[in-house]
């Protein structure tokens, strides 16, 4: 019953709040487009806020996180890690499908913050793209992120990862830092009911540029599964 109550209480306040925060990023986003950055990382400390003192999940960092911009490679678990990527690093460029830019309104944000689109299924047109948006992001000092697996994956689950990330690598020719992480533990995907504890990130080994794909997507399969049972 607490969690439930819990869970409840987390919806009605993240996603009313959440409107606010949309419709201040559509009126200044027209007046100073840089604004719709620092109004996005607000709403990702607004949902840690709501995820903490509502739900109560702690988030524990193991492993020192560079900053800058790198190659982050994260596991995907939930929607959690999808928002608070703002927390985690300096005004990110994060991919997201290719979809998610026609949503009305939200599509124009996510072009304004600087997402980087991903269109899965459209080959080498869609890598050029893709690495001409990565570079733009790259040149302002700003992170990578991706999510390599393509969707939110049960947490235990370890499939392999999408050609994205092997096209990507060798494009922007950028160190890899892997991060796992366990948020489908309390936040599983398309679960209404949300538990309490702590949502770990396990920083791993930093991987250089130039490697064998192969041995690229092995490094980074095994530590972002670092988490997984």
């Amino acid at each position: 019953m607490v969690t439930a109550v819990r869970s409840l209480l987390f919806m009605l306040l993240f996603y009313v709040g959440s409107v606010g925060f949309v419709l201040a990023a559509m009126l200044f986003g027209w007046v100073a487009p840089t604004a719709v950055q620092r109004i996005a990382t607000a709403w990702s400390r607004f949902h840690r806020g709501c995820a903490r003192w509502l739900l109560g999940q702690k988030v524990v960092v193991e492993g020192e996180l560079p900053q800058g911009p790198y190659l982050y490679i994260v596991k995907h678990e939930s929607m959690f890690e999808t928002i608070d990527m703002l927390c985690l690093f300096d005004r990110p460029a994060i991919g997201a499908k290719r979809e998610l830019f026609d949503i009305p309104f939200w599509g124009g944000i996510a072009r304004r913050y600087g997402l980087i689109p991903i269109e899965r299924t459209a080959g080498a047109s869609a890598l050029r793209t893709l690495r001409a948006a990565a570079k733009t992001a790259t040149a302002e000092g700003r992170a990578i992120c991706l999510f390599p697996e393509g969707t939110r994956v049960p947490h235990g689950e370890r499939p392999p990862l999408k050609a994205g990330f092997a096209g990507l690598y060798s494009l922007l020719r950028l160190p890899v830092v892997p991060i796992a992480i366990d948020s489908g533990r309390v936040s599983p995907r398309g679960r209404f009911l949300k538990r309490s504890g702590v949502i770990t990130y396990k920083v791993g080994e930093m991987i250089p540029p130039g490697l064998d794909r192969k041995d690229a997507e092995a490094r980074v399969h095994a530590a972002i599964n670092a988490l997984n049972p």
